[in-house]
Formats: structure tokens, C-alpha cells, sequence
């Protein structure tokens, strides 16, 4: 009997049920923040459409986790395609450019999607099944060509919106992918420097008005106290107005008087710290630390290279937009557009992340024993 128990044991699936736990908490958290940013509006609209997005994308993510992701293999080119197809569609019909220097959205009617954000799970699959097809191979230079043009076909497309928060995303991911692949330091050095060198290139020639005006702004946003630098003074005031322990659910000032600007989105996380303070933002921040935490988890445990990369992507995917969204909102990062993963306002945004969260999940329950604490 006590050779069967521990046979049993080993053969016992790795699903990891603390992500999937606590994913769900971050977004019934996200919820209630959207809610008390929307208050002011005087629409449930808002609430209605971001409950929807979870319910949908709660349904996705636990369908995929039972979906074997090694099935993906057999539909890379049709992601592929769609993703680009997607991107290209955002230039010809997309709209936005007028509100955010980015023609980022796709509308129909009332509904919008923005394909940046499921181009993103799009790229996380087909590179990782790139990654793996190279093997051992990924430090011969013919192979890193043929990944850096995977990358180059998204993120081609991402500029020509612009749109340079979602570029940066990719641009981590695809990093992070390389590191885990083993990618050489012969290769690392010289494009760390090299990436370095053409920072002021990329500001001069690469960026638009609107993006360039932004980092002035953010270095001092005094230069434009009433237009892009009133975000960031904004967001800075009603996170240390909350202090310790906040000024209670619903009843932020800098929140309910509207004096907060897309508070329901790229500044969510100023509204959380106002309404419950120092310990409500280490709260959020602990628990989007523990899903991505998870994930590089479940990628180190993983039985091949594809899963490995798939849920190395998808936490290099959700620890770029916390970082960047929580340093832009106490203003340490320029204010790029990035939402705060399940908890900023947006349908797209909720679905996408719900279902990278279901293929880490997919991911972990195909490795084999008790892995996880």
C-alpha cells in the first residue's frame, strides 16, 4: 500500500491551484477598484462590461488549463497570422490616435478590442514554439536572426500605431525568453550596449511628438503642469494622501471629485493607494507578485522547452505592465498607457490576461509531482 501512495504522489499532477486562487482574487480586487473609480461617472456601465470581461475570461482561463498546450504546436501559423492580421486591421480601421497618439483601438458599435493586447498571448505562443523548435541552437547567429525577425514582424506593426508601451512589452518578453532559452553573454553585452547607445537615437528619429513630449514630461512635469505633466502631479497626490492606511473605500478625494485622470485605468493603482493607503498598495502589489512569482514557477518545473517558454512569457508579460504601471503612477516610470493587469478597466485587457493565466495553468498541470509550496 505505502508503494502505491508514493507511486500515486509522483504520478500526481503539478496544477498549480494558488495561481489559479489567487488570480481570481486580483480580479474581484480589480473589480472593486473599478467600481469606486467609476463611482463619479454616474454609469454601471463600466462595472458591467469589466464583470462581463472576467466572467468570460474566468470561463477561458479554466478551460485552458484542462486543454493540453502542446496542442498549440499544431496551430502556430493560424495564431501567427491572426495576430498580424489583427495588428494590420488596428491601421487601417483602428481609432484613438485623436485621444492617446495611438490608433490602438478596433470599435463595433459600443464594443471595442485593442490588438496589441491578444497580439501579446499571440506572440508569447508562436515565439515560445520558435524558441523551442531552435533547441541548443539559439546561440548560432542564423537562428537569433530568425527570432529577432519573429519579434521585428509584431513589433513593426506595434510602431506604425504607435504605440510604445505595448513595444516595450514586447521587447521584455522576448528578452526574458532568450535568457531562459540560454542565450549567450557573447550576445547579451553587446546588445545591452548597443540598445543603450541608440536610446537617443530612437528619442530623435523613432518616437512621435506625443511620445517624445511625454518623456520631457515625466523627467519634469512641471513643463506641462495642466496637460501630460497633470497625470503624473495628479496620481503623485492622491497616493501620499493616503498615507498608511487611506481614506476608506469610496471616499477618495482626489478619486470622487475627478480631480484624478483615467482613474479607472492607466492610474487604478493611485486610486487603490489613496482609498486604502501604504498597506492597500502592498496588498495589490503582493498579490500580482505571487501570479507572476507562479509563473516563473511552473515555467522552471516544466516537462519541455515549449511550456517552459509559454509560462516564462506570460510572467514577463505581467511583471512589465505591473512595474511600469505602478512606477508611472508614482512616478518613477513616463506614463505610457499600460494597464495594471487585472485591475485597470478594460475587457481586453481582463480576457488577455485570464487566458495567459489558463496556458501557465495548462502548463502546470502537465508537470508530473508535487512541485509547488
Amino acid at each position: 500500500m505505502g508503494q502505491l501512495a508514493r507511486e500515486l504522489r509522483r504520478k500526481r499532477s503539478g496544477f498549480d491551484s494558488l495561481l489559479l486562487y489567487i488570480t481570481i482574487l486580483a480580479s474581484l480586487m480589480g473589480l472593486a477598484a473599478v467600481y469606486s473609480a467609476t463611482l463619479s461617472y454616474g454609469s454601471i456601465t463600466y462595472i458591467l462590461v469589466q464583470t462581463g470581461a472576467f466572467l468570460v475570461g474566468a470561463a477561458l482561463m479554466v478551460a485552458l488549463s484542462f486543454f493540453d498546450y502542446e496542442q498549440y504546436n499544431l496551430l502556430v501559423i493560424p495564431i501567427f497570422l491572426v495576430s498580424v492580421f489583427l495588428l494590420v486591421l488596428v491601421l487601417l480601421i483602428g481609432t484613438g490616435a485623436d485621444e492617446w497618439g495611438a490608433k490602438s483601438w478596433i470599435r463595433f458599435g459600443p464594443v471595442g478590442i485593442q490588438p496589441a493586447e491578444i497580439a501579446k498571448v499571440g506572440f508569447i505562443i508562436t515565439f515560445s514554439y520558435h524558441l523551442d523548435r531552435a533547441g541548443g541552437k539559439i546561440n548560432k547567429l542564423s537562428v537569433l536572426l530568425g527570432l529577432l525577425i519573429h519579434l521585428a514582424v509584431f513589433l513593426g506593426l506595434i510602431m506604425l500605431q504607435p504605440d510604445a508601451g505595448s513595444a516595450m512589452v514586447f521587447c521584455f518578453i522576448f528578452i526574458v525568453l532568450l535568457f531562459a532559452a540560454g542565450l549567450s553573454f557573447k550576445y547579451i553585452v553587446p546588445a545591452v550596449l548597443l540598445g543603450s547607445a541608440s536610446l537617443p537615437l530612437i528619442y530623435k528619429f523613432v518616437l512621435s511628438p506625443f511620445q517624445k513630449h511625454r518623456i520631457d514630461v515625466f523627467f519634469n512635469p512641471d513643463l506641462d503642469p495642466l496637460g501630460n505633466g497633470y497625470n503624473v502631479i495628479q496620481s503623485r497626490i492622491a497616493v501620499g494622501s493616503g498615507r498608511l492606511f487611506g481614506k476608506g473605500y469610496l471616499e477618495g478625494t482626489q478619486n470622487q471629485l475627478g480631480f484624478l485622470p483615467s482613474k479607472h485605468t492607466d492610474f487604478i493603482f493611485s486610486t487603490i493607494a489613496e482609498e486604502f493607503g501604504f498597506a492597500g498598495a502592498m496588498l495589490v502589489t503582493a498579490v500580482l507578485f505571487i501570479i507572476i512569482w507562479r509563473c516563473f514557477m511552473i515555467s522552471s518545473h516544466s516537462t519541455n522547452g515549449f511550456g517552459r517558454y509559454i509560462a516564462a512569457g506570460t510572467g514577463a508579460m505581467l511583471l512589465f505592465h505591473s512595474f511600469e504601471n505602478i512606477g508611472m503612477c508614482i512616478g518613477i516610470m513616463p506614463v505610457t498607457g499600460i494597464p495594471l493587469p487585472f485591475f485597470s478597466y478594460g475587457g481586453t485587457s481582463m480576457l488577455t490576461n485570464l487566458i495567459a493565466i489558463g496556458l501557465a495553468l495548462s502548463v502546470s498541470r502537465r508537470n508530473k509531482g508535487s512541485m509547488y509550496i
